[in-house]
């Protein structure tokens, strides 16, 4: 939950998954997709676009801090201390906080050796809702149901999706980190590739620290700086956290997940949340569908979509009460479609990645008893690396299909420029830049749909 802005900016929903900002062991939330700024928010488990240092930090941090003396980080610590006394922490809150803070080798080689995860969206559902994560989420649904029936009163948000976001974030509790939080934020605040975000972390966490909701010690979490049961960061706490015990404080850290469940709930409720109405329905397509038309920004009411020949996966009219929805096809024409709804942003709002948010809403689905999801998948495929994806819109560009910038971002740009190209190829223009794909670009075999008459196997 967060204002700040996704980083790597790697399309997940089309290209598989990137590198986690924070992966406790069962962490499953990916790094944010790429989108126009504009519609950016922050979110609380945060992935971040990689921003420069103010060159006072710069200045000050060498190229690789030894692991004894720490004359370098103790003066940029030194330095921060200034800025924070001069934005209200107090110095005792401070000094409390960095009593035998040290420069913490192992947050910078995590940061600075964040590969590029392979898994292509069908992999990562399947972890996300397995059967593991799917009898636990029951349980927590059981074992909760008290408090949880009560976060649902109170915020409007369907208690499943909550608990499908905490299983995602730290599977139901079990790993929700433990390196210590303000020396993770000091030390990447310091030496890390997004010095300037992280410092605006460590300077949240110290004002946590110093309203009292928890200790130093207690403030624990991911080598990135999310915490707590849901992975909430520093400013996304400060601004959404709740105190649901009515004790006083907003424990998002303790055994008991109730204030961590009833923020994510608070959050789903600013981010709009429809009670009672889904995030998405799995659908097929019409033969002969126009793919053009899938897209976040088309949004028709069910009913004109099944007048196009998009019905739900029993072959009926998705009802007009779930609003108006957008067609999204998150591995192409050859993947499992779906029609996605206000809810759908919603979720999206706590983590961007396509992938992220249909994994959760398919866990929440599947604790109501909902199906597996029933479209194929192209099992044979695979997703694209960042190399690969530059490759792509060079070979793009060349052919006179116009991507603009070779950056490795599969934007609207470069799916309209693959549309282009497949529909010249004769084949299925679903935009999507598969494996496949490239293999036919190169000379190969295979492509995203053999000809423009290849059926996908959603419908």
């Amino acid at each position: 939950m967060r204002t700040q802005i996704p980083a790597v900016l790697i399309a997940v929903g089309f290209l598989g998954l990137p590198a986690l900002a924070n992966p406790p062991k069962e962490s499953l939330r990916p790094t944010a997709r790429a989108q126009d700024p504009s519609s950016q928010v922050q979110l609380a488990s945060a992935v971040v676009r990689p921003v420069m240092r103010p060159s006072s930090t710069i200045d000050a941090a060498p190229a690789a801090e030894p692991t004894s003396g720490n004359l370098g980080f103790q003066r940029w610590i030194d330095g921060f201390r200034q800025r924070a006394l001069s934005s209200g922490i107090s110095a005792k809150t401070f000094d409390r906080a960095f009593r035998n803070v040290k420069y913490n080798t192992d947050v910078i080689q995590k940061d600075r050796n964040q590969s590029e995860f392979t898994k292509t969206i069908w992999q990562y559902l399947e972890s996300a809702a397995s059967e593991k994560r799917i009898k636990n989420g029951k349980a927590a649904l059981r074992n909760h149901a008290r408090t949880l029936d009560a976060i649902e009163r109170q915020y409007g948000v369907d208690k499943e999706v909550v608990v499908a976001i905490w299983g995602m974030e730290s599977s139901y509790g079990e790993y929700k980190g433990d390196y210590n939080l303000i020396e993770a934020l000091a030390t990447l605040s310091y030496d890390g590739r997004r010095g300037k975000f992280f410092e605006g972390q460590l300077m949240a966490a110290l004002k946590i620290l110093q309203s009292g909701d928890t200790t130093p010690g207690k403030m624990k979490g991911s080598w990135a700086g999310a915490m707590g049961h849901t992975q909430f960061i520093p400013t996304s706490y400060l601004a959404y956290a709740v105190d649901f015990t009515g004790d006083g404080k907003r424990d998002i850290w303790s055994n008991d997940p109730t204030d961590a469940l009833a923020s994510t709930a608070a959050y789903l409720q600013r981010s709009g949340w429809q009670k009672g109405k889904p995030w998405g329905v799995e659908v097929k397509l019409s033969n002969g569908f126009n793919y053009g038309l899938a897209s976040r920004k088309i949004t028709k009411p069910p009913s004109q979509w099944a007048s196009l020949g998009v019905t739900d996966i029993n072959g009926r009219a998705v009802p007009d009460s779930y609003g108006s929805g957008a067609i999204l096809l998150p591995a192409g024409g050859r993947g499992a479609a779906f029609m996605v709804f206000k809810n759908f942003r919603a979720i999206e709002r706590y983590n961007a990645a396509d992938a992220y948010v249909i994994g959760v809403g398919h866990l929440s689905d599947r604790f109501k008893g909902g199906p597996p999801i029933k479209g194929n998948w192209p099992e044979g495929d695979r997703a694209l690396t960042e190399k690969e994806r530059k490759e792509m819109q060079r070979r793009l560009n060349r052919a006179g299909f116009k991507v603009g910038k070779v950056d490795g971002r599969i934007g609207p740009n470069s799916m309209d420029a693959i549309r282009k190209y497949q529909t010249s190829k004769g084949m299925t223009p679903d935009g999507f830049p598969s494996f496949s794909l490239l293999q036919a670009m190169r000379g190969g075999k295979g492509g995203s749909g053999s000809s423009s008459s290849s059926q996908s196997p959603n419908k």
